[in-house]
């Protein structure tokens, strides 16, 4: 979500003081329309891909359900095969012995013939039932074992995605940054501390280093799409800062500038998508100065692309 911005420069010319320039408020309301159209497209996009995900995931238990069906509609079939298969040498057997008896058996020859052929013709149609119960049991488990490896491939893209990030940022403390993996994306979560003094949205230069290091392991990775998310506390900003007018404005300018210095360390722009969600995603209570701490943070969001999935799901 992305803040409707005041049109704080109408206010303060009628109030007499002049604080931010009309040019720059609208450069912010072009930057702040465009994250909006960003975050609109970002988010449509993972609803779209969480759907395909449950769908696929859903095909795969009705066909395991199918599959288990027809495996005990098969082997059904096979025990009434042999049954009849073995009826059917019973019947031949007494067919040739009758073929030898005496005329007064030929009468019950002539049954016995009569009841050969439908033996015959049922053995024939069972033998194709069974035929066909073999195939589509066969394109059932090809089907799931399809599924499933597209699942196993994108959840190990995700654990190896989530160590080269790992392993770039090994050299900064656990309190500063974590790496984890929720819902099939990488989540790296800088803090406040790591990034950024109070208030501001100039990234410290021990912030810098480790969004470099961030941009060199996501920098060759084409198949990778980034979202970069700032959350702050529930503490009112200074009215005093320039350009600044509350919460709204400090995350996504600090989201921002986080997207720029990805993007001149190599990450191409079109992957990158700048948001703010000021206080209103904190991940603890505002209650304490240790959740507040928690809460000010920068979580940049590493998504796989799902190219793959999609295609499967058409397929089927």
């Amino acid at each position: 979500m992305i803040k409707n911005y005041i049109p704080i420069y109408l206010f303060l010319l009628a109030t007499g003081t002049s604080c931010v320039s009309a040019k720059k408020y609208d450069m912010l309301l072009a930057d702040k329309v465009a994250l909006e159209a960003q975050q609109a497209e970002c988010e449509e996009k993972l609803a779209v891909a969480t759907n395909a995900i449950q769908r696929l995931e859903k095909q795969r238990d009705e066909l395991d359900s199918e599959r288990a069906s027809l495996q005990q509609n098969y082997t059904q079939t096979q025990q009434d095969l042999q049954a009849r298969q073995k009826a059917y040498k019973e019947l031949e057997d007494y067919y040739n012995n009758l073929v030898n008896t005496s005329g007064q058996l030929r009468g019950d020859l002539n049954e016995q013939q009569k009841r050969l052929m439908t033996a015959r013709e049922e053995l024939e149609a069972t033998r194709k039932r069974n035929e066909e119960l073999a195939i589509n049991l066969q394109e059932r488990e090809r089907r799931v074992a399809e599924l499933e490896k597209v699942l196993a491939e994108q959840e190990q893209a995700v654990a190896q995605l989530k160590k080269k990030v790992s392993d770039a940022l090994l050299n900064f403390k656990e309190n500063d940054l974590t790496v984890e993996v929720r819902n099939g994306k990488v989540y790296v979560s800088l803090a406040e501390q790591l990034l950024f003094k109070s208030g501001s949205t100039q990234v410290d230069p021990k912030g810098q280093n480790a969004l470099q290091q961030l941009a060199g392991a996501l920098r060759d990775s084409k198949d990778i799409n980034i979202m970069v998310e700032g959350h702050t506390d529930n503490v009112p900003m200074n009215k005093g800062a320039a350009g600044i007018d509350d919460n709204w404005d400090l995350s996504v300018l600090r989201a921002t500038s986080i997207v720029n210095i990805l993007q001149k360390n190599g990450v191409a722009a079109e992957r990158i998508t700048a948001a703010g969600r000021g206080e209103y995603s904190p991940v603890t209570s505002n209650a304490t100065a240790e959740g507040k701490a928690k809460n000010r943070r920068t979580e940049i969001i590493l998504t796989p692309k799902l190219d793959e999935l999609f295609q499967i799901l058409g397929a089927n």
